[in-house]
């Protein structure tokens, strides 16, 4: 029952956080809880406060001197090997042109 709830508030978290599954990962390597980055959401008065995802990135950084990245799948098209260059059907010599 603890981890359904612990997903849940992860997910509530990710969505009014705007984070990706990268940054998550990253705040739970920072030792954060959901409920620590959902209170650090800046308001419109504070502007010099830095967004979360921003914001567990910088500190990332700082404590693992590296950023997660997020490894970009490939798509369907990008898989598949292209597809040979069919030969023309007939070919003309420049030589058989009557002008």
């Amino acid at each position: 029952m603890a981890t359904k709830r612990n997903s849940q508030t992860w997910e509530e978290a990710k969505k009014r956080c705007h984070l990706n599954e990268v940054d998550v990962q990253m705040a739970k390597d920072l030792g954060m809880t959901p409920k620590s980055l959902i209170k650090n959401i800046p308001t419109s008065n504070q502007q010099w406060k830095a967004p979360v995802k921003v914001w567990i990135r910088d500190l990332y950084e700082e404590k693992f001197d590296r950023v997660l990245t997020v490894k970009p799948a490939l798509s369907e098209e990008l898989k598949r090997k292209p597809k040979k260059q069919e030969k023309p059907i007939f070919s003309i010599d420049e030589e058989e042109l009557p002008f």
